[in-house]
């Protein structure tokens, strides 16, 4: 068989509303370092790296899409596209689109599409299972992926295959996809040995999946090619065109292709795997103390059983006693406490939030943008202060308000800041006003990342009041952009 490069495709847009209050609508849980230092993201495109693999093709949203480039960066990863979805159609035009691209690149390419928040430990391993599911692509198969179950489980769809896996974990023939089961009937596939859980991923010849389109899901293909060819280069992405990939049908590959095609296989891997669907998967997946709890940051654990404590903020302290199968998660602007066993309603708190406009139900309290990122740590009727770090190098564009002065203090390293016809270096412990409607900017000239606190007073302080003059640094970023 002749060896051929493998494109990985990372979809990159869920909102993961199950692990709140750390994953939310603005900043998803494949951005946040769960399991580790590395982001979920971060660790699936190091593991869809190395020999046989060529730069990732990465589907996200606008809003995302700097937080892509900065964790590729940050890991050493060059992404060899980032194609922006104008709005989330769920990921039937998603693959489809980056099938149609590739296509267009390499009428040979062969994609590997996965999730972004998935957490497979044994990289190796994973990638194993991918070259023992090539020679089924190059017979113009489209290859899924199945994890060997571990236990009856009632919150993942399986993969019925012709006939139990084979100690190999060969390639075997899909026979069926068999939604959620309920747990009398999970245990049944369980014991019957010709099930495997469905992980999403998948490996096909591009031209095998649009002909898969074209036979099975029509009405898709149209407005995704139409969305492909009126796409627009924007700073480095390709952003699809709005009009016609708004009328694609909001479809998975799942129900749109997959469970029509009959050139399916599925490759057995039976690695540890999870897809962090709720608080309960993160302690599952977390080096538990004897008592099988899981403690995470500023948090400590007295007379605790099978439990996650977990803080996220540097100034909070998380301290459970007694707690018994509960899951307590501490931000810096919401705590989470739940049983263990309504892991999955969380996402009904997120909604009750929503009905409450509370902004902790999307809103992440940082903001993260090209240059670096902020958030407030003070807000009232006339003042705000906020903590701005930017990156080396980085620089926000020139700007002015309308409605607003501002005080910048330097904490660490120089801020290269330019106030109307003044440009001046200010280091640490060093400040600088900002008069109402003087034009701005503030740089980072050095190699290390610069913090500096600002102090906004006025008689209106959002994030909309702002004329920028440039646009080079951070077009369509809102305030401080």
């Amino acid at each position: 068989m002749e060896v051929r490069l493998i494109y990985p495709t990372i979809l990159c847009g869920g909102s993961g509303t199950r692990l709140w209050p750390l994953s939310r609508k603005s900043y998803p849980k494949q951005f946040v370092p769960l399991l580790g230092e590395e982001t979920l993201f971060q660790a699936s495109a190091k593991r869809l790296a190395g020999a046989g693999f060529a730069a990732p093709v990465v589907l996200t949203n606008s809003d995302f899409r700097f937080i892509v480039t900065e964790q590729l960066a940050t890991v050493g990863i060059d992404p060899g596209a980032i194609l922006i979805e104008p709005e989330g159609r769920n990921t039937a035009p998603a693959v489809l689109a980056a099938a149609l691209h590739l296509q267009a690149k390499d009428p040979q390419a062969v994609l590997l599409v996965a999730p972004s928040d998935h957490a497979i430990p044994d990289a190796a391993a994973f990638q194993a299972a991918v070259q023992r599911g090539m020679a089924a692509v190059a017979a113009g198969q489209i290859v899924t992926f199945g994890i060997t179950p571990t236990r009856p489980e009632t919150g993942y769809g399986y993969l019925e295959l012709a006939h139990a896996p084979e100690a190999s974990e060969a390639p075997v023939a899909l026979k069926r996809f068999v939604e959620k089961p309920d747990l009398a009937r999970a245990e049944e596939m369980v014991a019957a040995g010709s099930y495997l859980w469905n992980a999403g991923i998948f490996l096909f010849r591009a031209a095998d999946m649009i002909a898969a389109f074209e036979a099975h899901a029509p009405e898709v293909l149209a407005p995704v090619r139409a969305a492909l060819e009126g796409a627009q280069a924007d700073l480095g992405f390709l952003r699809l065109a709005p009009g016609p990939w708004g009328d694609a049908p909001e479809i998975s590959l799942d129900y749109a292709v997959m469970e029509h095609a009959t050139n399916l296989s599925a490759v057995p891997f039976s690695g540890d795997w999870s897809d962090l669907g709720g608080w309960d998967a993160v302690r599952a997946a977390g080096p538990e103390d004897a008592t099988g709890t899981v403690i995470s940051g500023a948090a400590t654990a007295i007379d605790c059983t099978g439990s996650l404590l977990r803080s996220e903020s540097e100034g909070l302290e998380l301290v459970g006693i007694g707690l018994d199968n509960i899951i307590a998660v501490a931000t810096n602007d919401a705590v989470l406490v739940a049983d263990m066993n309504r892991a999955q309603d969380v996402k009904k708190a997120v909604e009750a939030l929503k009905a409450r406009k509370a902004p902790q139900a999307v809103q992440f309290p940082k903001d993260h943008r090209p240059w670096g990122w902020f958030e407030t740590l003070a807000l009232a009727d006339r003042f705000q202060v906020k903590r701005i770090v930017v990156h080396p190098g980085a620089a926000l564009s020139l700007q002015s308000h309308h409605h607003r002065s501002e005080h910048w203090i330097v904490v660490q390293g120089t801020a290269k800041v330019t106030v109307d016809d003044t440009v001046q270096l200010v280091t640490e412990n060093q400040s600088v006003y900002v008069p109402l409607g003087a034009i701005h900017r503030m740089e980072n000239p050095g190699k290390v990342p610069m913090v500096l606190i600002e102090v906004q007073t006025g008689s209106y302080l959002g994030e909309d009041d702002i004329i920028r003059y440039d646009d080079v640094y951070a077009r369509g970023q809102g305030a401080k952009g």
